[in-house]
């Protein structure tokens, strides 16, 4: 009948030293909630054959960004705009076209 409490004191055992283990991270200040980076807002609009994307930054750091196309075709080559930087409270307009059709358009952004 000695086996039941060699056995329980065993899982106390375990189970102190887990606690124990773990206490330090438990203890540890929870990762608060990680903040989006700071960019311009881009919103991008297609019609036939060309896109444009109007960016506006609301922010004080600037913002890169750049247009990128990518076309209908296979023979027609996809696009890229130069990257515009946006300062603080400014306003960008990127356009870009393919020959016949736009597949996607989308807005990349670059702190800067």
């Amino acid at each position: 009948m000695r086996f039941p409490f060699r056995r329980t004191a065993a899982s106390l055992f375990a189970a102190g030293a887990l606690a124990g283990a773990m206490g330090p991270a438990a203890l540890a200040a929870p990762a608060g909630p990680r903040q989006a980076p700071r960019q311009a807002e881009c919103r991008t609009r297609v019609h036939g054959s060309h896109a444009t994307a109007d960016c506006f930054n609301g922010h004080s750091d600037p913002d890169r960004v750049q247009l990128h196309i990518e076309c209908d075709r296979w023979w027609d080559p996809d696009m890229d705009t130069a990257p515009a930087t946006v300062g603080p409270a400014r306003y960008v307009s990127l356009t870009q076209r393919c020959w016949l059709g736009i597949h996607h358009a989308w807005v990349t952004h670059t702190p800067g």
